[in-house]
């Protein structure tokens, strides 16, 4: 079987534009792109013996990935509860096409307040073996702002295996630089290609094994993007 193309490492900026020229010109719906990646996550979790998972989730499109997964765990028969941690009227876009869709479902979903305590963030985390990270995406520059900073010190307070949507929510996806805090990943399940800052030093205590999957974006659309998101 022929191996799938890679592609060199992405900026942030570059990362933009795929999503952009895959929707805009070649009309590849957004959640279609969420929904792949979401199916990529899952099925390293799957691979990895996932028994117990809990998916923190924040209000970006980072978010709805993990929203999506939720839906797609359910269906592998893995137990899994979704925590997210902004109110519901604050998802827009596809991440509200998933949030929709897990409501409708009745799957297990909390929406934590921005005054959890840090014991009951330690409650809520308690009993997976898996924790997902889909807090912050690859716009994060900085440090995590409040709840976020505490939830990503719970996650890694937590003993569970921790698994990065795109990138440990804290890292400059650019730079390389973790924020106060980041997540300490497992495993790092990054879309299309290795963003640019994994590259440094300053990054790899932080990703784990880094994993790359595609979100079913034409390859015209990455190379085009490679070319013009520079």
């Amino acid at each position: 079987m022929p191996k799938p193309t890679s592609f060199p490492q992405i900026t942030r900026q570059q990362v933009r534009a795929v999503d952009q020229i895959a929707i805009e010109q070649f009309g590849v719906p957004g959640v279609v792109l969420m929904e792949n990646a979401a199916l990529g996550c899952v099925d390293i979790l799957a691979a990895r013996s996932a028994q117990c998972v809990r998916i923190c989730c924040g209000k970006g499109n980072n978010g709805g990935d993990g929203l999506a997964m939720a839906r797609h765990l359910e269906l592998l028969g893995i137990p899994t509860q979704t925590l997210l941690f902004c109110p519901a009227g604050e998802i827009t876009g596809d991440a509200a096409i998933q949030l929709n869709i897990l409501q409708k479902s009745g799957l297990p979903l909390e929406i934590i307040p921005a005054n959890v305590t840090d014991e009951a963030l330690d409650r809520l985390l308690l009993d997976a073996d898996w924790i997902v990270d889909a807090l912050l995406g690859t716009g994060i520059k900085g440090n995590p702002r409040a709840p976020m900073d505490r939830v990503i010190r719970a996650i890694n307070r937590s003993k569970a295996q921790r698994m990065a949507v795109d990138l440990p929510s804290g890292l400059d996806c650019d730079a390389g630089t973790p924020g106060d805090p980041t997540v300490q990943a497992t495993v790092t399940v990054t879309f299309v290609a290795p963003k640019i800052g994994f590259a440094t030093e300053t990054a790899k205590p932080y990703l784990g094994e880094v994993v790359t999957v595609g979100i079913g974006a034409p390859r015209q659309a990455i190379e085009q993007a490679m070319r013009e998101g520079l």
